[in-house]
């Protein structure tokens, strides 16, 4: 069952993720830091906080703060991961600067990564690397060598026309098996190919063109090419009208068909799955859960109805699109036109240095981040993290006992929430890279070669004892994750710096904000997809009816508060985000609630004007601080579980009494909710 971890913030683009500002303002004037370390130049005191929250508390951010040219939007995690880059460029530039280190050494593989792919070279090796493969597709002749080609491209990381990976059985977390998901679109979404609306219907005209122009650029005819590029529209649109909407995949059991090779081959007959496993070197798979049933019996159809030049077609665009940063220039630029531009609004690509950082972060990300941690994760902060994460699960412990949930039901919970794994800063054994061979010479093949291991090394885990100390995130990102199967809780080094933590702050701030941060991750334990895990990560109902249909109604009272969100004609979609509106909302009640008695007994200062309830309020909002291209908050909207950065403010503090308390709200300010449309998860 593919069901993502719950991150806290999902970057929509990771070529998009930086751009030349490097530093978090860091004002210096005493009314600056008047307030316990919050910046108050952020604030917008024209505005009111109790009509609009995040205005009055980011708005002078804001401001200040336009969306760079390199980037399609801007905020806070931006600009702490700027900051992480520039540590990961001392990093690898140095490593790339020793030509002495020894071969298959952690130098070595990072430093030949980043040199291979800032070389000047990579403008003509990029194609000559993929030469081999394409040649392959053009040699696909009947079935046997069409399943032969999606084997080798799944194991080069083109996940086309589905994805093969590994992940645990959802009813039996202790065990790994295979994984089929839908796949194999070149726009964001299914809906990208449907929706009735001019700019839907403008950007699908420009996708054509731009595979069109890409396979042009790769080097067919421009006839050849404009053909082809309708064919490809064709597929994925068919393979889009039977994949399973952004919403419908929320549901863990929607996404769980475990079968046996005799089952999946009844399901789709057209392909020899023993043929392919062996192709991927791993025959001994048995055991593979079919995330999609419908999008994999409409792959079937397509292997018997397409014409065999429809698929090489198909599959040579797939190849070229999934390692389009690495090839010759035009076909980067043309890459970047459409994917950033024309999806995102963004204005102009990042300098090469940025993206060659990112690249090795996300394939070499351990070895990187052994050297990250060494520089910028003191030990001290893990032992803060600690104290942290241990109020906030004794507040929602707290909470339990005195919730609106039944004494059975509320057993279950606590054990679930004293199960929880923590993890923080990096992982206590790093990965072993040994077998992955990295040299200077072509940085398309060097990122070809990281995608085989790493689609090795994921279904070597397969028949395994489940590695539960295993990291999904690397070191330096700026995120944190809750992983229901693992029933875990990840806070990478990267976010554990200002505005997120920063021991220099005080308190209300820290747990407005990476408190705050802790009790998002910990409410996913229990969101609309965390509850339907137990305490050992099973798929299992564990409620009782009466407490069940009482949960399902604080979420459509999530669901329908998002749902009247509007960002101009587009309207939040409140099933989409409603995990993740749960989370927050929980994760501040418990946050604040940890506060609260971390202060007791304790004088309540009033610093640069605000009350320390107040401070709390303001360390959540500052983390949110944020400004965004249009093109991309459509996409966003379209595509994230996470809603937009003013919503995850005023949404949740809309509905604390907490809240209107601390500001002076009145009952009939737009930041409080009336009582009978008042959502709580706790």
């Amino acid at each position: 069952m593919m069901i993502s971890t719950c991150a806290l913030l999902i970057s929509t683009s990771a070529l998009a993720a930086s751009n030349g500002q490097s530093a978090i303002s860091n004002a210096s004037s005493e009314t600056a830091k008047g307030a316990g370390g919050y910046d108050k130049s952020q604030l917008d005191q024209s505005a009111n906080a109790c009509t609009d929250f995040y205005q009055y508390a980011t708005g002078g951010w804001q401001k200040r703060n336009p969306v760079p040219p390199a980037y399609s939007r801007w905020g806070r995690f931006q600009m702490l991961n700027e900051q992480n880059r520039d540590v990961l460029r001392s990093i690898l530039e140095s490593a790339a600067a020793n030509r002495s280190a020894s071969k298959g050494s952690s130098e070595q593989k990072i430093g030949d990564f980043y040199a291979s792919c800032m070389r000047e070279s990579v403008e003509g090796a990029g194609l000559i690397a993929l030469s081999d493969e394409l040649a392959r597709i053009e040699r696909i002749t009947d079935r046997a060598t069409l399943q032969s080609a999606f084997a080798r491209l799944n194991a080069a990381g083109v996940n086309a026309p589905f994805q093969f990976r590994s992940e645990q059985d959802a009813k039996n977390s202790s065990e790994v098996i295979g994984s089929l998901i839908q796949n194999g679109l070149g726009m964001p979404d299914r809906d990208y190919y449907f929706n009735d609306d001019d700019r839907s219907k403008t950007i699908r005209a420009a996708y054509v063109k731009h595979v069109a122009r890409m396979l042009e650029l790769a080097g067919w005819k421009a006839s050849r090419a404009a053909v082809a590029a309708k064919t490809i529209m064709q597929i994925e649109t068919k393979l889009a009208g039977a994949s399973m909407t952004t919403v419908e995949r929320r549901d863990p059991s929607a996404v769980y068909n475990r079968v046996d090779l005799d089952k999946l081959a009844s399901m789709s007959p057209s392909v020899s799955w023993k043929d392919y496993l062996r192709s991927v070197g791993h025959p001994e798979i048995m055991a593979i859960n079919v995330n999609q049933p419908l999008f994999l019996r409409e792959v079937d159809r397509l292997v018997t109805t397409l014409p065999l030049n429809d698929w090489k077609a198909y599959l040579r665009w797939q190849l070229i699109k999934s390692t389009a940063t690495a090839l010759p220039a035009a076909l980067v630029e043309e890459n970047f036109n459409f994917n950033e531009r024309t999806l995102r609004g963004t204005k102009e690509m990042l300098p090469r240095w940025k993206q060659c950082v990112i690249s090795t972060d996300d394939n070499l990300g351990e070895l990187v981040g052994e050297l990250y941690v060494k520089k910028k994760f003191p030990a001290e902060s893990k032992v803060r993290m600690l104290e942290l994460i241990a109020n906030l699960v004794e507040a929602l412990r707290s909470n339990l006992t005195t919730s609106w949930m039944g004494d059975e039901t509320r057993k279950q919970a606590t054990t679930k929430l004293e199960a929880f794994a923590r993890k923080i800063g990096y992982p206590d054994s790093w990965r072993d890279y040994s077998s992955l061979p990295i040299d200077r010479k072509s940085y398309a093949q060097n990122l070809l070669k990281a995608r085989r291991f790493e689609f090795d090394r994921t279904l070597s885990k397969i028949g395994r004892e489940v590695d539960r100390g295993e990291w999904q995130m690397s070191p330096p990102t700026v995120n944190a994750y809750y992983d229901p199967s693992l029933n875990e809780i990840v806070f990478p080094a990267g976010i554990l710096q200002p505005p997120f933590f920063d021991p220099n702050a005080d308190d209300a701030l820290n747990y407005g904000g990476i408190g705050a941060v802790i009790g998002h991750e910990v409410s996913h334990g229990f969101d609309d997809q965390g509850s339907q895990f137990d305490a050992k990560g099973n798929m299992t109902n564990w409620w009782t009816e009466a407490d069940l249909s009482n949960f399902k109604s604080r979420a459509e009272c999530v669901i329908n508060q998002f749902d009247a969100f509007k960002v101009g004609d587009l309207k939040v979609n409140g099933k989409l985000v409603v995990g993740e509106s749960l989370a927050d909302l929980g994760g501040l009640a418990i946050a604040y609630e940890a506060y609260q008695k971390s202060i007791e007994g304790k004088p309540k200062a009033t610093i640069g004007g605000f009350t320390p309830e107040q401070r709390f309020f303001l360390g959540w909002a500052q983390v949110w601080a944020m400004n965004a291209r249009p093109e991309a908050e459509r996409l966003l909207i379209a595509t994230d579980p996470h809603p937009l950065a003013r919503f995850r403010v005023n949404g949740p503090l809309s509905n604390l009494p907490a809240f209107s308390s601390a500001f002076g709200c009145k009952a009939n300010d737009a930041m409080v909710r009336p009582e009978t449309d008042r959502c709580g998860l706790w």
